[in-house]
């Protein structure tokens, strides 16, 4: 495989569907903006596997939003790994590649180094949170965690919120090109059954983990027989067929569904991305009263804020922030 080549498929998604299936599905491999991501934190392996892994979610899923909308997923549980938060900002324009951003809220004193990244989560919710636009009300999904990965969280949304069967396939850690320096790679493919009309749920209730609705409670009859093969189809892939670099995504497709019929779309590119801004750390403070400021004003007379995606660093002036200073900009104007 050529290095053209190589780097063409990186930090893209591609769409797909099955069409002798009704199986629509996503192909995303992450490696520049996966290093970037983490880069912005010194995290201990555990946490850097469980954002490796809801970046990567993240940008499958992200995939299918509108132009402008923001799509988040946010993880919180009571174990050391509190918060995995993402967020997936769709293109400004067509042709645009979409923006990914990631980070992780934790107790390091409590990791175990023994214990499974997930298991570092503990009781908790995995959620869905749609931004639509300014003048839209969020739309929020919330499952508990459960199942043994992230992936099988998102695959119980879908299940329990859209009603959808859903399936990832996915493989994400730290690789080296000959010659090349160790980086993070991450590589996965969604399926998710296309609905044709309201779905059927199971008559004796959902048979997933703590009575959770899976994909066998949604499909019947034909549909349940093509999403059983498409899956077992989907079993025989193997993690370096999915984070490549030597595997054509289009070439991977052929491997797995051949006999189902893939069409592709456009692929679209992926890049590290965050929104943060001195007016939105502004917005954010305006919330505060002069004495919420004051104390939060440093010796040396300034309001500190680092965005926790980023990193970013804002100094700003006491006096301009605050909702007393955001009322005075409004009684002057």
């Amino acid at each position: 495989m050529t290095l053209g080549s190589q780097i063409a498929w990186d930090d893209t998604v591609l769409p797909f569907q099955l069409d002798r299936s009704d199986i629509r599905g996503r192909v995303g491999r992450l490696d520049g903006v996966l290093d970037q991501v983490l880069a912005q934190h010194n995290y201990p392996p555990a946490i850097e596997a469980l954002v490796a892994e809801a970046a990567l979610l993240t940008a499958l899923i992200g995939q299918t939003i509108k132009l402008r909308w923001r799509l988040s997923l946010q993880v919180r549980g009571d174990g050391p790994a509190r918060l995995i938060a993402t967020d997936y900002y769709g293109p400004t324009d067509d042709g645009q590649p979409a923006r990914i951003r990631a980070y992780a809220s934790f107790d390091e004193d409590r990791l175990d180094s023994t214990a499974r990244p997930f298991d570092q989560i503990g009781k908790g919710y995995f959620a869905v949170v749609l931004h639509q636009g300014e003048d839209m009300s969020p739309y929020q999904g919330i499952t508990p965690i459960a199942g043994g990965s992230l992936s099988a969280c998102a695959e119980t949304y879908f299940a329990q919120s859209e009603q959808l069967p859903t399936r990832f396939a996915l493989s994400f850690g730290r690789s080296r090109l000959p010659g090349e320096v160790e980086r993070w790679r991450a590589g996965g493919v969604m399926l998710q059954h296309i609905p044709k009309a309201s779905p059927l749920m199971a008559q004796d209730g959902a048979s997933g983990e703590n009575g959770l609705l899976n994909a066998q409670d949604i499909l019947q009859g034909d549909d349940e027989e093509s999403w059983a093969r498409a899956n077992f189809l989907l079993d025989t892939v193997e993690d370096l067929e999915l984070v490549g670099p030597n595997v054509h995504p289009t070439d991977l497709l052929v491997r797995l569904f051949h006999e189902e019929g893939p069409r592709v779309y456009d692929a679209q590119p992926v890049s590290f991305g965050c929104n943060c801004s001195e007016e939105r750390v502004r917005q954010s403070l305006s919330i505060y009263s002069a004495k919420d400021i004051a104390y939060m004003t440093t010796d040396d007379g300034l309001v500190t804020a680092d965005c926790q995606f980023c990193g970013a660093h804002y100094e700003l002036d006491p006096a301009t922030v605050g909702f007393e200073a955001r009322g005075r900009d409004v009684d002057d104007s």
